[in-house]
Parts: structure tokens; C-alpha cells; sequence
């Protein structure tokens, strides 16, 4: 039963916070690391930002560097990404996603989609005024 519940999302206006959680499930979690995602209309899915198996290391996207920050707590199977200082372009799908791949437990670069096996169905954000 494993599974990914992504949850936070909804309507802000420009410069507005966020905060999105990723609730793990049916895996063994301290062993994947978890990246962050985002999909815009007629967009790719491109990776934000990801936090290694023990969460010592983090990589983020040049896009989001300074405003999101990713963190997790192992004893609650839970991922955070907190979202600060959003903007329209910020808008679309985040899905939250394990892998137990080096590119995915180690967290060495900014993540693509690829390299992780499980994924959350998303959830919505969206910045307007």
C-alpha cells in the first residue's frame, strides 16, 4: 500500500506563502530521498527542489532558490515544502515523489523526474491577484 498524499495547495495572490506536505505511506521512507515537482499548463514537469534519505542534503531549482525550502521529518513519514514570496509563475500541479536511485536517495543535483519511483497525484497551487 505504499503511497504518496500531497496536501496545502490552493489559491494565494502574489507574494503570498505556502505551505505543501507530502505524507508517505507502505515504504520503507528513511531509505528514499523525496523531490518536489511542478507541472504548469501545456508545461513539462520540471523538479524544484530535493532532500536527501536523511535529510542532510537539499538541492533546489535556480527558479526557487531563496524562496522554497524543503525539509522532512523521518519519524512522521512526512515531507515539507514551505513556499514563501510566490509569483503567477508558480502556478500549476506539485507532486511529491521517492526514489531509492543515488540521483534520488543522495539528492546530488537539482531532481528529474526519472529518477524517482513513487508519486503523489498533486496538488493544486495557484497565484493570482
Amino acid at each position: 500500500q505504499l503511497q504518496l498524499v500531497e496536501s496545502g495547495g490552493g489559491l494565494v495572490q502574489p507574494g503570498g506563502s505556502l505551505r505543501l506536505s507530502c505524507a508517505a505511506s507502505g515504504f520503507a521512507f528513511d531509505y528514499y530521498g523525496i523531490g518536489w515537482f511542478r507541472q504548469a499548463p501545456g508545461k513539462e514537469r520540471e523538479g524544484l527542489s530535493c532532500i536527501s534519505n536523511g535529510g542532510g542534503n537539499t538541492n533546489y531549482a535556480d527558479s526557487v532558490k531563496g524562496r522554497f525550502t524543503i525539509s522532512r521529518d523521518n519519524a512522521k513519514n512526512t515531507v515539507i515544502l514551505q513556499m514563501t514570496g510566490l509569483k503567477p509563475e508558480d502556478t500549476g500541479v506539485y507532486f511529491c515523489a521517492a526514489g531509492r536511485s543515488p540521483a534520488a536517495a543522495i539528492c546530488p543535483a537539482v531532481p528529474h523526474k526519472e529518477r524517482y519511483d513513487f508519486w503523489g497525484q498533486g496538488t493544486q497551487v495557484t497565484v493570482s491577484a
